[in-house]
């Protein structure tokens, strides 16, 4: 009987979300295909990798610097030059080329024509590096976190594979991207706090937290834009962004906002889940306690939150930004015309807006806390420890 009621509930807990997953995967699949319009014709040209073996003509200076372009041999491993040793350049950009040494892997970009190649060195080749920096930080999250690791390590694969397959194929089909961030948002909140979580009014409590926290992100923002005159249309990247905008029907004005609806997804799930399980271990204790306690007790505990959570966004916007403000600096740019500036209201807009997200989460987290959670008090536990 007990072997039949554990089997009960590991159907009961994992059939309905593989089901889900299914027909899910079946719209990524129907919404990936998709045919894009070709903005610059690439007939010929490929990035190919290989590996420097000699320095032919060098551009560094006494000082350290580089200046104009190196000469090298490249040894391609991939392409139709595999195999084959050619001569290239490579610039002394800060963006494009490498300061090459022997023996560097590097990423190479061709032009055939016939037997004739034209190239040059785009980069050093940093995939693997990527790569192996991703893998190892999942593996210090597994192995830290235990099982509860796992789970987090697969709900951050699963948010971003849903930006990469959800959210940019149906921004590119000309649907709202505001609208497709929430989407979005909702579909790997309630992925990734199942997977935590498991089917308790926990999970149920932080996920509603979570939404109504990124939704009030995302009306912040627009009010400030109404009432500052920041818009989607004032990023810096707008003259590209208007091409797409042209050639494949892009919402380019919303870009912005579903950018900052996404940004803030993190740190609103941080205060979301952490106010839902603190509630629900505080009534497990003590299913006594009123509404009215438990209210208390979780405003407690989210005002404890509201300082380091707010400041995680302000600081991260703050970072992102940093350049620009080292500029405005050394500049000496009046007071008056930094405040007015587009990328500051935009970098002051998407950190207010995060910061009223998580906010305003606490007490709509905790309200549905306290709504929520006593309702179980005859049918069964605020939390299940095998969930």
């Amino acid at each position: 009987m007990k072997t039949d009621s554990r089997l009960g509930r590991i159907l009961r807990r994992w059939v309905p979300p593989l089901v889900l997953l299914v027909l899910f995967l079946g719209f990524i699949v129907q919404i990936n295909q998709v045919d894009k319009v070709e903005l610059i014709s690439r007939d010929g040209q490929t990035f190919e990798k290989g590996v420097v073996t000699e320095i032919m003509q060098d551009n560094l200076q006494p000082d350290g610097s580089r200046v104009g372009e190196q000469r090298v041999k490249v040894r391609m491993t991939t392409g139709v030059r595999k195999g084959q040793e050619i001569e290239t350049t490579s610039s002394s950009g800060y963006l494009f080329g490498a300061g090459c040494t022997p023996g560097m892997k590097v990423v190479v970009m061709q032009s055939i024509a016939g037997d004739t190649t034209i190239s040059s060195v785009y980069s050093q080749d940093r995939g693997m590096v990527i790569l192996i920096f991703a893998a190892l930080y999942l593996l210090a999250l597994c192995l830290v976190g235990g099982l509860q690791g796992v789970k987090g390590a697969l709900g951050l694969v699963f948010t971003f594979l849903c930006i990469m397959f959800v959210y940019l194929p149906l921004v590119y089909r000309g649907w709202s991207p505001f609208w497709v961030s929430v989407f979005v948002c909702v579909i790997t909140t309630a992925v990734t706090l199942y997977l935590i979580g498991g089917p308790t009014m926990k999970t149920l409590v932080a996920t509603g937290g979570t939404i109504a926290g990124v939704i009030i992100s995302g009306v912040s923002a627009t009010l400030f834009s109404m009432a500052s005159g920041v818009t989607g249309w004032n990023v810096s990247d707008i003259e590209s962004l208007l091409t797409l905008s042209n050639t494949s029907g892009i919402q380019v004005g919303g870009l912005l906002f579903s950018g900052l609806l996404i940004s803030s997804l993190g740190a609103v799930m941080d205060v979301a889940m952490s106010i839902g399980s603190a509630i629900g271990e505080l009534y497990a204790h003590d299913p006594s306690l009123t509404r009215r306690a438990l209210f208390r007790a979780g405003m407690h505990i989210g005002r404890d939150m509201m300082g380091t959570d707010s400041n995680t966004l302000i600081l991260a916007f703050a970072g992102g930004s940093i350049s620009m403000l080292v500029l405005n600096y050394a500049y000496d740019l009046p007071l008056l015309q930094v405040l007015n500036s587009n990328n500051i209201g935009i970098a002051v807009m998407q950190g207010l807006s995060g910061s009223f997200g998580i906010v305003l989460a606490v007490p709509v987290t905790v309200l549905l806390s306290v709504l929520l959670y006593p309702r179980r008090r005859t049918t069964c536990p605020v939390d299940e420890k095998n969930a």
